[in-house]
């Protein structure tokens, strides 16, 4: 049986107030979904968030991470950083970090392997770009990511691995994906995964879909077979959003 998720990516926004005030907003809520639910704040706001969920079934994730143990890398932080503090999730390959920080399949590689290596849950992010999938090569882009950066890993490693299809093109541009077309792109990476593996790992490993996601749109896509939550970006910046999101499912 996979698990259902649902991600909140926070970005570059939120002070510590504003985590707060964000973090109590959402446990008073009320969660009628079965959903697993994480949220990924700054890197600054990482203690204070494990802090405030330590008591709830809120998981807390981190952005990024570097692949190294230590050593002179200026801005970075380890995976055993993270998990001094609580932090046993990372999101890794983010169209963002892709895009502005050029972190290519290789960094991507020994990131992922890092994080295995320190018994951390990785969210790998995936997807193309509008040229490929107006050129037809939206399904090449994403088997490439896929497996640059995951298909050296033993089967063994894949329970701690969650999947996260990012249509570039349709995250913040206005243009959006349709339910078929996340679900067929879905479908896709499970096979790959299957032929790569077996049926038992591409059925166990839970897809993510991050291509803007709201309330409006959640119960839809979540109600496709190989969608199995979300990574949310916008949405998760506002508490109600966030859970209708959540209890879509």
């Amino acid at each position: 049986m996979r698990k259902n998720i649902v991600a909140g990516n926070w970005k570059m926004n939120n002070d510590l107030a504003a985590t707060k005030t964000l973090i109590s907003e959402l446990i008073e809520l009320n969660k009628t979904s079965d959903a697993e639910v994480m949220i990924a704040p700054t890197f600054v706001n990482l203690m204070e968030a494990s802090k405030l969920l330590r008591e709830t079934s809120i998981r807390v994730a981190s952005q990024n991470m570097h692949y190294a143990e230590s050593g002179a890398f200026t801005g970075e932080v380890s995976a055993k950083m993270l998990k001094a503090i609580g932090v046993n999730t990372v999101i890794l390959g983010h169209s963002e970090r892709r895009e502005y920080f050029h972190e290519d399949d290789l960094i991507l590689k020994q990131k992922v392997d890092k994080a295995l290596q320190e018994s951390m849950e990785v969210i790998f992010c995936f997807g193309e770009q509008l040229d490929d999938r107006n050129s037809d090569h939206h399904f090449k882009v994403v088997e490439r990511q896929i497996k640059n950066a995951l298909f050296h890993l033993p089967s063994s490693s894949w329970k701690s691995v969650v999947l996260a299809y990012e249509p570039v093109w349709a995250i913040g541009t206005g243009q959006t994906a349709s339910p078929e077309q996340a679900q067929e792109m879905h479908a896709y990476i499970r096979k790959l995964v299957g032929e790569r593996y077996d049926i038992s790992t591409s059925e166990k490993v839970s897809i993510l879909y991050g291509g803007s996601v709201k309330p409006e749109n959640a119960e839809e896509i979540f109600g496709k077979l190989d969608v199995d939550g979300g990574l949310i970006g916008g949405a998760a910046l506002d508490a109600k959003s966030f859970m209708a999101i959540i209890n879509a499912f």
